[in-house]
């Protein structure tokens, strides 16, 4: 009985691992992200949206670690969220992976639907209504768009190789879509 946890967990971190890498294999060189002489004031609203596209489709993996950067050090200076994110995470562990045997209070079954509901009302009410911690997640959010806004639309994108991957992907939310599959025909 104890062996099945510690496998889901083994699986769990393995997959993570292997997602984590080939994420971080997509990132940019941190001197290409800041280039000084690649920075410039743009001209209109409209360059600058267009800017903050081209930079968002390109460097969205970078992008990606500079928010949960801020994320992290947000939460650092704040430790007792940490604390209480530990105590969350720990309760969802133990709810979903250690314990195997179904949940019976009051002589009724709790499906696994059922616990996912009832995990997630107590983690919504604990994070935004019991504690501040959802404050501090929306002012590190705040602070990382406003950075990634700034960067992306100050920093000009005409040595990037934009023209390739603006069809691939979605900009920043791009890193959630599947992959797309290569035409792989050798033709001789």
């Amino acid at each position: 009985m104890g062996a099945r946890p510690m496998l889901v967990a083994a699986e769990a971190a393995a997959l993570f691992r292997e997602v984590v890498g080939s994420v971080f294999k997509e990132r940019k060189p941190w001197s290409e992200l800041f280039d000084r002489t690649a920075f410039s004031r743009p001209a209109s609203v409209a360059e600058a949206t267009q800017r903050l596209r081209k930079n968002a489709a390109y460097f969205r993996i970078n992008y990606l670690i500079l928010m949960l950067c801020v994320t992290f050090i947000t939460l650092l200076l704040n430790p007792t969220s940490l604390l209480v994110l530990g105590f969350l995470t720990a309760g969802w562990s133990y709810l979903f992976v250690v314990r195997t045997a179904p949940i019976v209070i009051g002589g009724r079954t709790f499906s696994e639907k059922e616990k996912l509901i009832g995990a997630s009302g107590v983690s919504v009410l604990v994070v935004f209504f019991l504690t501040s911690i959802g404050v501090i997640l929306a002012t590190a959010l705040g602070i990382s768009v406003a950075a990634v806004a700034l960067h992306g639309s100050l920093r000009t994108p005409d040595d990037l190789f934009t023209d390739e991957i603006e069809g691939q992907n979605g900009g920043l939310l791009g890193l959630f879509n599947p992959p797309r599959p290569t035409n792989r025909l050798n033709v001789v």
